[in-house]
């Protein structure tokens, strides 16, 4: 299989592949939302609707497992019992880097990244590269936090999850953290508002 003709097969399924780097049998292919339509998807999911925990790991786990059996392919995923080292495997892949406040800065979603899952294939997938952006960005993910939680080794989860409950107009909580939407690539990237005040609910649990 081609990274191409994977690519398609994965978008099918309302996720992109956000990376990829060598493993022990071939490729790991790291799998995030393909928004815009992502969230609606999940949204209209049995998962969403039936009310029980955790809707969008279940989702995730669901279409990931699926696409494992029709790609011949091992699944793996950033949660459950055994989570595999997601960050580490972003740092490591073509496509995402450390930012200068400490997050994960990926090449199409950029602060806005997230992983839902990853496949690994026996043969090696020839995939695009891309440069890290940081280098060259005026960087304005560093100033944007209201409570300077963020640093490269460094992150105030007290002062970040008090400034959310308590902001009357609910900056962060309704569209999604301050610095990871001043990222000027994630300033392009189309996540729903939806989708972001969804994390944000779950962070502050």
């Amino acid at each position: 299989m081609t990274y191409s003709e994977l690519l398609l097969a994965v978008q099918a399924a309302s996720l992109t592949i956000f990376g990829t780097l060598p493993s022990k049998k071939g490729t790991l292919a790291l799998l995030g939302p393909h928004e815009p339509n992502y969230w609606p998807v999940v949204c209209e999911s049995p998962e969403w609707k039936d009310k029980a925990p955790d809707p969008v790991d279940r989702w995730s786990k669901r279409v990931i497992d699926t696409l494992a059996t029709q790609l011949n392919a091992t699944a793996y995923f950033p949660f459950g019992a055994d989570p595999s080292p997601f960050l580490i495997w972003a740092q490591q892949s073509d496509r995402a880097w450390q930012s200068p406040i400490g997050m994960v800065v990926q090449s199409e979603a950029g602060l806005l990244v997230s992983y839902r899952g990853a496949l690994e294939f026996d043969y090696k997938i020839s995939a695009p590269t891309a440069d890290n952006p940081c280098p060259n960005c005026h960087q304005p993910c560093k100033i944007a936090c209201p409570v300077n939680a963020l640093g490269k080794y460094t992150y105030d989860v007290e002062a970040c999850q008090g400034y959310i409950r308590e902001d009357p107009n609910q900056h962060c909580f309704s569209g999604g953290c301050l610095a990871r939407r001043a990222c000027p690539i994630s300033a392009s990237h189309p996540r729903l508002p939806e989708h972001s005040s969804y994390h944000m609910k779950a962070f502050l649990k």
